[in-house]
């Protein structure tokens, strides 16, 4: 483990059903900001050409259980 910010130390003596609500708070806290902020036009673009090939072949796409499989396998 690594040592805490002297700062944050006393976080770190809080119980852990008090720790887990603090990273939950903390993390949505940061969703909430990164949500506020504009997708990338380069993420933009891949995610239209993405679509565009899932659109033009369906039955290309695999399962998100069969994706999960296959890079446990490689």
């Amino acid at each position: 483990m690594t040592h805490p910010s002297p700062e944050f130390s006393h976080l770190f003596d809080l119980p852990l059903a008090e720790r887990l609500q603090l990273v939950e708070d903390l993390w949505d806290s940061i969703v909430g900001e990164r949500a506020n902020e504009p997708v990338p036009e380069r993420v933009l673009i891949e995610l239209r050409e993405r679509k565009a090939r899932y659109d033009a072949n369906p039955s290309s796409g695999v399962r998100w259980d069969e994706a999960q499989r296959r890079l446990r396998e490689s």
